[in-house]
């Protein structure tokens, strides 16, 4: 009997540990499943609050009716985060932009007391409630992105300030003025205002300032040919037949990059007047080489000229690009001219030089037969009338003698109208354009490139904002 007590009393230890390790169990499980229970009693709480709430605000509000009529102004605060900036047409003068556009205003008639101070609502509400007509004064093309669900945000704090934010992506006109392409800078403005309030129903502000509200990504740009240089916001006042408006205003300031056009046109350009100086060096008997010089720089300036004024519209002055063709032409069409000068006095040289070996060649061949008629070569007796025949060995030493005279005179002719012949020579007018053409094109180069890269910017067309 003593020998079972031991094991007897091991054995109620163990089922009394077993006993409360499932005690604790059963409680543990109650207690988590009582705080469930409790949590999601708390979220069905508020969702029927919240469900309430808005139902009793949307009770008997009436969406065509903007907050405070009758009473005071509503003031619209709005700011802009752009997403992307770019690209920029030339040829359309228009921009595109890819923007947060946001606005904020108070309608009292939406304040409510709850468990939040501030509620998320679905994009459906907005248009059960009065939204703000904002438009875009100067866009073409706008859209508000739609994928997966419409790109909106709405927020309602507890004294009925409604933040309402959508992504557009905004195609606007942008003017240029072109006078100093491709070293030009421009403004490019965005304008948004009411479309039917006119300033004593509704007016706009800026949320944090004019120099702060609008704000560029970092990385925004998406610009080929433009630096973003940096932007302002303004407001305007606008008066029209319906009263007076207020206009947002924000400007986009951009610099043209000038790399592209100096590889695609200064460089040929340059390249193609210096080819037309060549034509200097060559001598002025070489009329084919020459020839194929001038036609070849002219045209081929005439094709860069049409291939630089395709990427700009069709404006009636004259670009600083243009001015530069312009010269250019002008020098390859100079050299063409040059060498038809330096021909046609080359023609007239050489007829004067055959005319005056001519008129030397014609008197020195009287001189033998002057010579010949000489008493010695015939004898004749006037008196007797007897005829005595000449001696024949003076004849032939005389004759000798003419012909080496002859041609002593002919060799010395040929002597003196050698250095008037012009074959092979260079003329005066091929060395002095050796000299002035290049001297002049670096001059202009000089002048053209030191006034348009050391001025700054002017940008044209930019109203004053306050």
């Amino acid at each position: 009997m003593d020998d079972h007590r031991p094991e007897l009393h091991n054995n109620m230890n163990r089922s009394s540990v077993m006993f409360t390790v499932i005690l604790s169990l059963l409680l543990h499980s109650a207690s988590s499943s009582s705080s469930e229970t409790q949590k999601e009693a708390g979220a069905n709480d508020n969702s029927t609050v919240f469900t309430r709430i808005l139902d009793g605000l949307l009770d008997g509000y009436d969406n065509r009716l903007r907050p405070g009529l009758g009473e005071n102004v509503t003031e619209i605060k709005t700011n802009i985060f752009v997403t992307s900036f770019g690209p920029v047409s030339d040829t359309e003068m228009e921009y595109t932009i890819d923007v947060f556009f946001r606005q904020s205003w108070k309608d009292e008639r939406l304040s409510f007391k709850g468990p939040m101070e501030m509620l998320p609502l679905n994009n459906l509400l907005a248009s059960n409630i009065w939204t703000p007509d904002t438009f875009f004064l100067n866009g073409k093309k706008s859209i508000a992105h739609n994928m997966t669900t419409p790109n909106k945000l709405l927020r309602l704090t507890e004294d009925g300030t409604l933040l309402y934010t959508m992504r557009l992506t905004i195609s606007a006109e942008c003017p240029m003025q072109l006078e100093d392409f491709p070293m030009d800078a421009h403004a490019c403005p965005l304008k948004f205002g009411s479309y039917a309030y006119p300033v004593s129903e509704v007016v706009y502000t800026w949320t944090d300032g004019a120099a702060l509200s609008v704000v560029v990504e970092k990385d925004g740009s998406r610009l080929n040919q433009y630096h973003l240089i940096g932007q302002t916001a303004g407001t305007e006042d606008i008066h029209t037949s319906r009263g007076q408006y207020t206009v947002m205003m924000a400007h986009f300031y951009l610099k043209r990059k000038i790399g592209y056009f100096v590889i695609q046109t200064y460089m040929p350009c340059f390249m193609t007047v210096i080819l037309s100086q060549v034509s200097f060096w060559l001598n002025r008997e070489s009329v084919p080489a020459r020839t194929v010089f001038g036609v070849t720089t002219v045209l081929t300036m005439t094709t860069l000229s049409i291939s630089a004024r395709n990427s700009l519209p069709k404006v009636a002055y004259a670009t600083a690009m243009d001015w530069f063709i312009a010269v250019c032409y002008a020098f390859v069409f100079s050299a063409l001219i040059e060498f038809a000068t330096v021909n046609y006095f080359t023609k007239r040289s050489w007829a004067w030089d055959g005319k005056k070996a001519l008129e030397a060649q014609h008197p020195k061949k009287r001189d033998p037969m002057i010579l010949s008629k000489k008493p010695n070569n015939v004898c004749s007796a006037g008196s007797g009338g007897v005829n005595y025949t000449p001696n024949l060995t003076k004849d032939i030493s005389i004759s000798t003698i003419s012909n080496m005279t002859s041609v002593q005179l002919r060799t010395s002719e040929a002597k003196m109208v050698d250095p008037k012949k012009t074959y092979n020579s260079v003329s005066k007018i091929d060395k002095m354009s050796r000299i002035v053409f290049p001297v002049l094109f670096g001059t202009f180069n000089l002048v053209y490139w030191a006034t348009y890269l050391n001025r700054e910017p002017v940008v044209k067309g930019v109203a004053a904002s306050t």
